[in-house]
């Protein structure tokens, strides 16, 4: 009997706990609130480069600023490459670098992505602090022209030289023409904007402490296209475009390096 009462109550209580499994709630999965769309930035503007999804600062610009103010502290470069992608593939062509700039203990300060804003931002946040480089070797815009005016793009070059300036007096500027982009020469709205940016800055040239050089001539076929071998996605610099740049600078860099 006493075994016929227990088994009567756990049947009752597997009973239970199927009616308490059966109106249960399911768990609902964890959400995350959405990140506001982040305000444009303006190109004269110091601004970090940001994560969209996050809306924090992209944590590979933000190491590759931190790598770069440990060098700007131990101002041995004579030298300074400052920009976006473009002059971040340095990186991978070693032997060019090496044999045209290696001579002034060059420093690359290029990252993939970089506008106007950011390069601004860094150079007002430690890579310039106390770094006196003779010359630096600026070439930067390209990335803004989807989104930015020609005045907009200019006046962010302008102000980064500015800030040069004001940093470092006796560092001199080689401030090259952004590069051409887009293989055919026209139509190519991209190129045109370029090019009213270049005329921009050109003006920047006081003949004394920056120099306004422009090279682009030099990537371009005959007919004004650029060809893969020079640049395969008609913007990044294969190793032969990275040969004609240092080519193509190497005579005014050493002037301002005398």
């Amino acid at each position: 009997m006493k075994r016929h009462t227990h088994l009567l109550a756990l049947a009752a209580l597997c009973s239970l706990s199927s009616l308490q499994a059966q109106n249960a709630q399911p768990a609902q999965p964890a959400t995350t609130a959405p990140v506001a769309p982040l305000p444009p930035q303006k190109p004269d503007e110091a601004a970090p480069k940001m994560d969209q999804k996050t809306g924090e600062p992209q944590a590979g610009f933000i190491g590759a600023h931190v790598r770069f103010v440990d060098i700007a502290k131990q101002n041995t470069a004579k030298v300074l490459f400052l920009g976006d992608s473009i002059t971040a593939g340095w990186g991978g062509q070693k032997a060019i670098w090496d044999a045209a700039f290696g001579q002034y203990s060059p420093a690359n300060f290029g990252i993939g992505g970089d506008r106007t804003q950011h390069v601004l931002w860094r150079i007002t946040n430690g890579e310039f602090d106390g770094f006196t480089p003779k010359t630096v070797v600026l070439m930067i815009g390209t990335n803004n022209s989807g989104s930015d005016s020609a005045e907009g793009i200019a006046a962010g070059v302008t102000k980064i030289v500015e800030t040069l300036r004001q940093k470092s007096p006796s560092t001199k500027v080689l401030l090259l023409a952004v590069f051409p982009r887009g293989e055919k020469a026209s139509p190519n709205p991209g190129r045109e904007k370029l090019a009213a940016v270049n005329a921009s800055i050109a003006k920047l040239d006081d003949g004394k402490n920056v120099h306004f050089l422009d090279i682009g001539a030099k990537f371009l076929e005959a007919d004004g296209s650029l060809s893969k071998e020079i640049m395969p996605d008609f913007l990044h610099l294969s190793a032969k475009g990275y040969q004609i740049w240092a080519d193509a600078i190497s005579p005014s860099l050493a002037k301002l390096m005398e």
